[in-house]
Formats: C-alpha cells, sequence, structure tokens
C-alpha cells in the first residue's frame, strides 16, 4: 500500500516538474510556477544574505552578477532531482524495495543503464525517465544562446549610451550634452533605436524571465537606468520645447511606459 501510495506521489511530482519546464522553455508568455518561485526566493535570498555586510557597489554588484547563473543551475539540478525522485516513486511497487527503485531511477535518467527492471510496465518508465533526462538537458542548452542574444542586444545599447548621457545615464544630461556639441540632429534617431529596445526588453524579459536576474555589467549604467534616462530626456524635449521635439518622441514613451509596467 505504502509503494502504491509513493506511486500517486511519484504522479503528481512529475506532473509538477514537467509544468516547471514546459512553462519555463516552452510557453512564449509570462508565466510562472510554484517550482521557479521557490528556487528564485532561496538563491537571491540567500545572496541578499552574502550582501548585506559589504558596502562597496562595485563588490556587491560582482558578487549578484553570479546570481542568474547560480539560479540557472540550481533550476536544472531541482528539476533532476525530482525526476529521479519522481520516476523512483513510479518504479517503487514492481522493485523489491526504495532503494533498488532509486538505483533504477537514477540509472536510467542519466542513460547509464546498469541496472534495468523486468517487465514491460516498468521498462517503459526508464524509458520515459531517460527521455525526460536527454529533453530537459536539450532544452537548456538551446535556451541559453536565446538569453544571452537577447541580453547582448540590450546591453549594446546601454553602453553606447553612457557616451551620450554620462554614468549614470540622465535625461537633462543626454539633452544638455547633444545641444553643447550641436549634435540634436542625433536625437531622433537615438529615440526610435530605444523605442525598438523597448519592445524588444518588454517581449524578452516577459518571455525568459530569467533575463530580469542578468544584471548590466556597469551597476551605474544598467538597463533600467538607461531605458528610464531616454524616457525623461523624451518627456523634457516634447514638454519644454515641443516645436522642436521629434515625432520619434512620442512613440518612445508610449512604448517605454508599457516596458516598465510590463
Amino acid at each position: 500500500m505504502i509503494a502504491w501510495l509513493g506511486f500517486a506521489g511519484g504522479l503528481v511530482l512529475l506532473g509538477f516538474t514537467a509544468a516547471s519546464v514546459v512553462k519555463t522553455f516552452m510557453i512564449p508568455r509570462a508565466t510562472r510556477t510554484r517550482l521557479n518561485r521557490i528556487v528564485s526566493r532561496i538563491v537571491f535570498g540567500t545572496f541578499r544574505l552574502m550582501t548585506i555586510p559589504i558596502e562597496d557597489l562595485d563588490r556587491r554588484e560582482h558578487i549578484h552578477a553570479v546570481a542568474a547563473p547560480v539560479f540557472l543551475l540550481s533550476l536544472l539540478l531541482t528539476w533532476l532531482v525530482c525526476l529521479f525522485t519522481g520516476f523512483a516513486l513510479l518504479l517503487w511497487p514492481a522493485s523489491r524495495s526504495f532503494a533498488l527503485a532509486l538505483r533504477e531511477s537514477g540509472s536510467s535518467l542519466f542513460t547509464l543503464g546498469f541496472a534495468l527492471p523486468a517487465g514491460p510496465g516498468p521498462g517503459a518508465i526508464v524509458f520515459a525517465a531517460a527521455a525526460s533526462g536527454l529533453a530537459v538537458l536539450a532544452l537548456l542548452i538551446s535556451y541559453l544562446p536565446l538569453l544571452y542574444a537577447a541580453f547582448n542586444r540590450r546591453e549594446t545599447q546601454v553602453t553606447m549610451l553612457e557616451a551620450l548621457a554620462g554614468a549614470p545615464p540622465w535625461g537633462p544630461e543626454l539633452l544638455a550634452r547633444q545641444a553643447l556639441i550641436d549634435n540634436s540632429a542625433a536625437l531622433p534617431g537615438l529615440y526610435a533605436r530605444w523605442t525598438e529596445l523597448a519592445a524588444d526588453i518588454s517581449e524578452s524579459h516577459v518571455n525568459y524571465r530569467t533575463l530580469v536576474y542578468f544584471r548590466s555589467l556597469d551597476p551605474s549604467a544598467s538597463w533600467l537606468l538607461s531605458l528610464l534616462a531616454v524616457l525623461d530626456g523624451a518627456a523634457l524635449h516634447l514638454a519644454l520645447n515641443p516645436s522642436t521635439a521629434p515625432q520619434q518622441a512620442r512613440p518612445l514613451l508610449r512604448v517605454g511606459y508599457l516596458t516598465m509596467r510590463h
């Protein structure tokens, strides 16, 4: 009876894990799962506790920059542990002991193949375990290039803005610098680029929530501060000198507002 109760618990655990994997990698919309929230709170809560006594901003940011990769690795480890335990619970009724079921589950999940149960039912379970382990690793490997491509698009514009608006960037300084060097004609192009970037950030950071945790290379010129600086500059331009404000400023404000709201 205990083994069959474990079988039912294994089905629940595997369904819980599958929902987390599918929502993280395969559903292109803002989705949250309880498992991801638990791992996120543990990882980032630990990093916050580690940096409480550190007063130096650069040192604290260097430590926090590691949190996002650690979160991904912790999430992968959590999935593998859940799959390992879930398939062991499914194999328990057909095994002589739970320890043997754990051995068979680990052998199948990591495709080692040194422990195989007898019978068609357990055989199907170990094939499913082997496929699940490979699928999770393959999905994570294909997920990383998407993350870093979106990260590079974001940080390229942030780095370019530092030369135009300082570090940390500031909206009034952006306008003042362009006026001082007689470069106001570059503002329409800047507003247009940041409108596209704001839309890109809104789409990528909602679909791939892990991107929110990846910090900018320079803590004084993060993507959030940079976007706020460009929005401030466009708003000031429209408010103080609307006759010379480029038409690209209004779409930027609207798209930037939607990005911040998300």
